[in-house]
């Protein structure tokens, strides 16, 4: 009995805490990481104060949206251009030395048109290493970009991206591999 009201007590902590820290974010953290003052390295700082992981080097530009710090992991070398939305109320993890261009829309929610208070659907995306998002293109929940794939300008990807391909269009269809570059 007293382990139960114990644990009920842990739990109704725990959700207001989170409360708390999604409302400090909200109101402070985010108004300033989306701002366009320049920096990078204050961006990253603030980023890890909500508990994000964020590895060496690499560049955050300007008026970037991030939904959510704490489901949020960045790896090393990577450049996140501005514009750039993360809507990430699932987690999103990036590995290293990817460039996501200008504009793009990294989105893991969704909403089952099915159900008649459209409940939400929540999918992780994992962007592999050595991965470029050219400008404007959208990622859908649920996506995998495997190693080295390439979303070329405006594409939207849904799904799991083979290894080192290039994909164009809406929706984005396998349009070679950086494989076929190679003499």
């Amino acid at each position: 009995m007293r382990l139960q009201k114990l644990n009920l007590y842990v739990k109704k902590k725990n959700r207001i805490s989170n409360i708390l820290v999604k409302l400090i974010w909200d109101f402070f953290g985010k108004p300033l990481f989306s701002s366009y003052l320049p920096g990078t390295c204050w961006r990253k700082l603030i980023l890890r104060i909500f508990g994000a992981e964020i590895g060496k080097g690499g560049k955050i530009k300007t008026n970037i949206k991030i939904s959510e710090p704490w489901n949020l992991s960045i790896g090393d070398h990577c450049w996140i251009g501005e514009n750039v939305w993360i809507d990430n109320l699932a987690l999103v993890k990036i590995g290293n030395r990817v460039c996501i261009s200008q504009g793009v829309y990294i989105c893991t929610g969704n909403h089952n048109y099915k159900k008649e208070l459209f409940n939400l659907i929540l999918e992780k995306i994992l962007i592999e290493d050595d991965c470029w998002i050219a400008a404007k293109s959208i990622i859908a929940p649920g996506s995998t970009l495997k190693r080295g794939s390439v979303s070329t300008l405006g594409s939207v990807i849904s799904g799991i991206l083979q290894e080192d391909g290039i994909y164009k269009g809406n929706p984005a269809k396998l349009l070679k591999s950086k494989n076929d570059y190679i003499n």
